[in-house]
């Protein structure tokens, strides 16, 4: 796995041993980035079930100007601290071990670009977008980017949110929310 464009362009970035996550794949990764290219120059980037990183460094790589990466597996946080130091993003990321939902109201917003990939098991997709909107850490205009399977993508409205966009590539789906 690499960051694929901006200042740590080309970096190699560790993933934890084992099944405990799932990487977004560098291409659905490069996708998701075009279609965000225009808001994430200057952004704050929330990467929730952060796993190796990635999408929260890319952000960095891409311009952003702040990341939280959150995630509970002390393996995953492990590697994310050290993907962190390896693309030179110490200053500007920020790492949380948290349990979610419950954790949403120690995350210090607000956020522009909301990023979601939670396990294609969890069932408390609206519990999560609803604190999202309850701990105020969207700001207004932001977006959220929730990652599930294709097969059984979250609905078109969930709590004060509303799809405005569904991409898929292969099993996986990207639905949009503002």
């Amino acid at each position: 796995m690499r960051i694929i464009a901006g200042i740590a362009r080309g970096r190699r970035i560790e993933s934890p041993a084992g099944w405990s996550t799932r990487p977004t794949l560098d291409r659905v990764r490069e996708s998701l980035f075009n279609i965000l290219a225009p808001r994430v120059p200057g952004a704050a980037f929330l990467d929730l079930f952060a796993g190796t990183g990635a999408n929260g460094l890319e952000a960095l790589s891409r311009g952003a100007v702040r990341a939280v990466l959150v995630d509970n597996d002390p393996a995953a946080l492990a590697v994310i601290r050290r993907n962190t130091t390896l693309c030179g993003f110490t200053d500007t990321a920020q790492c949380l071990r948290l349990d979610l939902p419950t954790g949403l109201d120690r995350i210090p917003g607000p956020f522009d670009l909301v990023f979601a990939d939670p396990p294609y098991a969890y069932t408390q997709a609206e519990a999560l977008l609803e604190g999202l909107a309850t701990h105020n850490l969207v700001a207004p205009g932001g977006r959220i980017i929730y990652e599930s399977a294709r097969k059984t993508p979250p609905p078109d409205i969930l709590g004060r949110w509303t799809l405005f966009r569904r991409a898929e590539y292969g099993d996986t789906a990207l639905s949009f929310y503002s």
